[in-house]
């Protein structure tokens, strides 16, 4: 295998060890940063393994008033919309928890690409490094909305997206240079559809999740794919 020695690979029995896994993981990080800087800040990522960990995540006694949230990526979508990452992560999490509301920057996408991307752009630029970033893998290799075939943009913190291969077309996503200043990352993994994706990207194939790549290297929590 020719993945770099700073991925770390790590396989679960069941999507409920994963998860516990990963909450622990995010709690750790957050009392650490905390006790260290006084403030938590962290980049959610949408979809169905997140939204079940930020579920569990509400009910633990954490100091909230320290974190700080933002998002990965957003679809150009209304803001009500059922498919904005930030309405899932309000509906399960955020809403039952007392993080200051300036301290939650969700993406303004439903401007378009190109003024939402701008918003979020002066919004990351007044923010230190990330303490945690939560990624997902697509199974054709993308995260956030970093997309296969598509010219990595790193012009700004936030940027436009156009004609992604998943619906909606538009959307912004943070930008390559930006999720790599971060302390830490853990990708999602899940489901046997990620198998070629995950061969890719241990074989040394440039797929997009590669791109992230920050210092510390990056954590890859695994369920029902193989990695050996």
């Amino acid at each position: 295998m020719q993945e770099k020695s700073t991925d770390r690979w790590k396989s679960f029995e069941s999507i409920e060890s994963l998860r516990h896994a990963i909450c622990e993981a995010i709690v750790n990080s957050a009392n650490e940063a905390i006790a260290k800087r006084g403030r938590f800040s962290i980049i959610l990522a949408g979809g169905n393994t997140p939204k079940a960990i930020y579920s569990v995540l509400r009910d633990l006694p954490m100091d909230w008033s320290k974190w700080h949230i933002y998002h990965g990526d957003e679809r150009c979508l209304p803001i009500d919309h059922e498919d904005r990452n930030s309405l899932m992560a309000n509906q399960v999490w955020l809403n039952h928890v007392n993080i200051p509301a300036q301290q939650v920057h969700d993406i303004p996408a439903e401007l378009g690409p190109v003024e939402g991307a701008k918003a979020y752009a002066e919004t990351l630029a007044g923010a230190p490094s990330f303490d945690m970033v939560l990624l997902g893998l697509g199974e054709d290799g993308h995260t956030a909305s970093l997309f296969p075939n598509h010219e990595v943009d790193n012009s700004a913190d936030a940027v436009p997206v156009f004609n992604s291969p998943k619906p909606p077309a538009e959307r912004v996503t943070v930008s390559q240079n930006r999720l790599n200043n971060t302390h830490e990352v853990i990708f999602m993994v899940t489901g046997a559809g990620k198998q070629e994706a995950v061969d890719n990207w241990r074989k040394g194939v440039k797929i997009p999740a590669t791109l992230i790549a920050p210092a510390n290297g990056v954590d890859v929590y695994c369920f029902e794919v193989k990695v050996q």
